[in-house]
């Protein structure tokens, strides 16, 4: 199928490319097929975050979105940010002390997951033909080198690789240019960076994994706008992250917590440390007596400014967190992959409509990335990332106090952190082992009950969709050196270490099924032993209103 402009991944990034290209075909008169391909059975299933939302790139998109019934319903009414110091003291910290990053006036608690289904019928609506369920499995190159579109994932093919009775071979979707909207670590942009070499001039990407439920909660503890965010308890002084509790609307909440994947110890989990977490006072008294609706998890990047790759390359871009362009000082990343797409289309468009022929390698997107107030934001907050891992939560926290409030980011340097996350571990022999307690099943849960929650399903008879480039060094290397961290590192019980009956031997199980597609296998393995892919379409989680 041939396209002026194939588009993989409908998230913020990918349908805020969709729409403006419409809108400026539509004032331009001129023809233009866009087409966008989505993993997730529908737009929104696989969309995951926290949300406090700001509206700017929204604003330049729609200015009419109130109009339009955009579904940004509570506004934030105020914000409290606590130093959480033991499981059971927290110490409230006035606002004149916060980062102006984090003050959150003006903005929106939403689901990222509604709203990016609001924007496929913006994009239908223009004209924009999007596909579900059609998971983009390989990059399709050109003679030259260039990148000439994707191919979509077969279907039907059983767990030993051959084609069953339903079998449906994967489409050829070719474009003019390919813009690559896959979320955070997608297998496509990891691919891209490689073969065109576009992290050369960049600091290594750094990331965070994000855990969140979703709660329904007694009507008289329920504040809508509020914004919690904690930091310190239950994480250490060596573990970098923070604590979140959003109050939306129709009684819900979100409650989540944020590690970066730069901790050191093997024996964290970070979906254990959500489940204690909650137990705090600050969070506890909010979710007693309450319901939880749902769960998820995502890998979140977080370099910043300095870790990003060069954006595009021949036949296409990189556009949104595929490339990495969340604000960490902020903890958004939406407003800024919308205003990435938005320019994406841009450029886009003004190639296809120059009358004389222009290179297939959109360098006039970094020049209008570099012009925009995207560029002057990540610019701003730069060194935020680095510090807190050079100097610690505390002291960090100090640094970006400075840096932002006084400074406004504008001091006359720029930190820098290379090593990679999964560089960072220790062996299990020099870190001390973490008990955590059995959940309660009121405020604390287990993760197989999680998993079922996030309504996460694959179908059972087909190739693992998580690849070992050794089948050996996950017992040899990871449990030995390591102890296992993939077993605690992954939010949904993927990795296990079971005996075999007869050698009495371990081994590492892959429950593929309960698969989240959070990546953070493929960031964290300290041996860089497993690689992500696409499964078969409409599998993974199904987030309602996330």
């Amino acid at each position: 199928m041939e396209f002026d402009v194939v588009i993989v991944g409908a998230g913020p990034a990918g349908l805020s490319t969709a729409c403006r290209l419409m809108q400026q075909s539509q004032k331009e008169e001129r023809e233009l097929s866009v087409c966008v391909i989505e993993k997730g059975s529908e737009v929104g299933a696989h969309i995951f975050s926290g949300a406090v939302f700001e509206t700017r790139a929204l604003d330049e998109l729609f200015p009419d979105w109130k109009e339009r019934g955009a579904p940004l319903n509570t506004p934030v009414t105020s914000d409290e940010i606590y130093l959480l110091k033991n499981a059971e003291k927290a110490q409230k910290l006035p606002n004149s002390l916060v980062p102006k990053t984090m003050h959150n006036e003006g903005n929106y608690i939403i689901s990222v997951g509604n709203l990016c289904r609001w924007l496929a019928e913006q994009a239908e609506e223009l004209g924009v033909e999007i596909f579900p369920g059609f998971p983009a499995a390989d990059i399709l190159y050109g003679d030259d080198g260039e990148v000439k579109g994707v191919i979509t994932g077969d279907m039907g093919i059983d767990a030993k690789g051959e084609e069953k009775a339903d079998y449906m071979p994967g489409m050829e979707l070719h474009g003019k240019y390919t813009i690559f909207s896959e979320g955070c670590r997608g297998h496509l942009g990891k691919q891209l960076i490689k073969q065109y070499n576009l992290d050369s001039e960049s600091d290594t990407q750094h990331y965070g994994i994000g855990l969140k439920e979703l709660w329904e909660i007694d009507p008289s503890k329920h504040k809508p706008g509020l914004v919690v965010h904690g930091a310190g308890w239950p994480l250490t002084k060596e573990t970098s992250g923070g604590s979140f509790l959003y109050h939306a609307e129709n009684n819900q909440v979100m409650v989540g917590i944020v590690i970066d994947l730069s901790y050191s110890n093997p024996y964290i989990s970070p979906f254990d440390e959500l489940q204690r977490m909650k137990h705090h006072p600050i969070f506890k008294d909010t979710l007693e007596g309450g319901t939880r609706i749902s769960y998820g998890a995502r890998a979140i990047a977080k370099g910043g400014l300095n870790s990003l790759p060069k954006m595009h390359f021949p036949g296409g871009l990189l556009i949104g967190c595929d490339a990495g362009t969340l604000n960490f000082a902020k903890i958004k990343g939406t407003h800024t992959a919308m205003k990435s797409g938005i320019l994406a289309a841009e450029s886009i468009f003004a190639a296809l409509s120059s009358e004389t022929p222009v290179s297939n390698e959109l360098s006039s997107f970094t020049d209008a990335f570099k012009a925009s107030w995207l560029h002057e934001e990540l610019h701003q907050t730069r060194n935020f990332g680095p510090a807190m891992h050079k100097f610690g939560t505390y002291m960090g926290g100090a640094f970006n106090y400075l840096d932002q409030n006084w400074f406004k980011g504008k001091l006359p340097f720029t930190l820098h952190d290379t090593k990679p996350d999964h560089e960072q571990l220790k062996p299990a022999a020099q870190c001390t082992d973490i008990t955590y307690p059995k959940p309660d099943n009121k405020i604390s849960f287990d993760k197989l009950s999680s998993v079922f929650i996030s309504n996460t399903n694959h179908e059972e008879d087909q190739p693992c969709h998580l690849k070992l480039q050794s089948q050996t060094i996950p017992i040899e290397k990871n449990l030995a050196l390591f102890a296992g961290p993939e077993a605690r590192f992954c939010p949904a019980g993927v990795y296990e270490f079971v005996e075999e009956p007869e050698s009495k031997a371990q081994q590492l199980q892959i429950n593929a099924q309960n698969c989240l597609h959070c990546k953070t296998c493929d960031i964290k393995d300290p041996t860089q032993n497993i690689t992500w892919q696409v499964p078969e379409g409409l599998g993974g989680p199904n987030y309602p209103n996330m």
